[in-house]
């Protein structure tokens, strides 16, 4: 099989470009190894609630993931920020804060951000997407790039890896070899969000917002360290979220009290009714080997200075282009930075 451009990696960043190369009518191919698209873009039903599993908000200063949300008509709306936020300290003790919830500002899609992934997959021709089809080699020879997949061989003049580059590390093998350099500074760049957990509870009820509460937390006890309201936005049910403070090492053998343990706190910080949600999820990125590594399992303490290292430009006579979340040079690893790296990679294509 060959195309002018294989894109490696249907999550946010790969399905943009992908649409921007359509819309120019060029030639080109979009594997994902796992077999949905997305990446770190997830959004599933707890119950009949439709809940986001990775990120969910999007900021008025993001101005390309709000146009992409317009062209494809797509319902936006106020993150609920309502009233005071909780603070529970490391002996448990909740204290009430005043004020308005810390996400004010923040928007959400309605229904969810997959809605915008399978936007961009609508958007595409079914042949030009691979789904269930790994990337396991990639091999500079003098009639392009041949790319070693689940499914055979494809050759390429181009590849954009637009999955992270920490992972690309463990899953794909390069001939010539890449630079010692240029492999360590792939496997520095933290895989943001790949350690994290998030939980989910729904309720019938916003019983928080009736008692004035934003459905902001944060705890110093866990097992949830930040929470907040996910309530859709019909409010035909209601929904807290937290992210998971406990180690990868704990949910992966101990998930089903960790879930316990979260709804008993959501219970002592919000009140007694919401020990008995109607429907719990749990998605844990971290035990995720398409998305996350175990460097990934301790990540960072705050947002990386992200961009696209110098010493992931030009490689392979400038065919080999990397395209992630992380490369964004103004707004890497947010959702804005996905659609920025697709920007990106499409001016290095030229």
């Amino acid at each position: 099989m060959d195309t002018d451009i294989l894109i490696i990696g249907a999550g946010l960043a790969g399905l943009s470009l992908a649409r921007r190369l359509e819309q120019q009518g060029m030639d080109y191919l979009l594997c994902e190894s796992a077999g949905r698209i997305g990446g770190r873009v997830k959004t599933d039903l707890a119950g009949q609630v439709p809940v986001d599993l990775g990120p969910a908000w999007i900021w008025p200063d993001q101005p390309r993931i709000n146009a992409l949300a317009r062209q494809l008509g797509l319902l936006v709306f106020d993150q609920y920020s309502k009233g005071d936020g909780l603070w529970q300290t490391v002996s448990g003790e909740v204290h009430r804060a005043p004020g308005a919830g810390s996400m004010k500002g923040s928007f959400r899609i309605a229904g969810g951000l997959a809605r915008l992934t399978q936007g961009l997959a609508d958007s595409l021709p079914e042949n030009r997407l691979l789904l269930q089809n790994s990337v396991k080699s990639l091999v500079k020879g003098d009639n392009g790039i041949l790319a070693g997949t689940q499914r055979g061989e494809i050759r390429a003049n181009r590849v954009v890896v637009a999955a992270p580059p920490r992972l690309v590390t463990a899953t794909t093998g390069f001939s010539p070899s890449l630079p010692d350099e240029v492999m360590s500074e792939m496997h520095d760049v933290p895989t943001w969000m790949a350690g994290h957990a998030k939980f989910i509870a729904v309720y019938g009820r916003p019983w928080w917002r009736e008692a004035g509460l934003s459905g902001d937390a944060i705890s110093q006890t866990g097992p949830l360290a930040e929470i907040h309201d996910a309530s859709p936005h019909d409010e035909q049910a209601f929904a807290l979220f937290g992210f998971v403070g406990t180690p990868p090492a704990i949910r992966a053998t101990h998930r089903d009290k960790v879930i316990s343990d979260a709804v008993s706190q959501l219970a002592t910080l919000f009140g007694p009714q919401l020990a008995s949600p109607q429907a719990v999820l749990m998605e844990d990125w971290a035990a995720n080997p398409m998305i996350a590594t175990p460097a990934d399992h301790n990540g960072p303490d705050h947002h990386p200075a992200y961009g696209t290292p110098a010493a992931l430009r030009g490689l392979w006579d400038g065919n080999l282009i990397f395209a992630s979340s992380e490369m964004g040079n103004h707004f890497g690893g947010f959702l804005e930075g996905a659609l920025e790296a697709a920007e990106q990679a499409e001016a290095a294509l030229g």
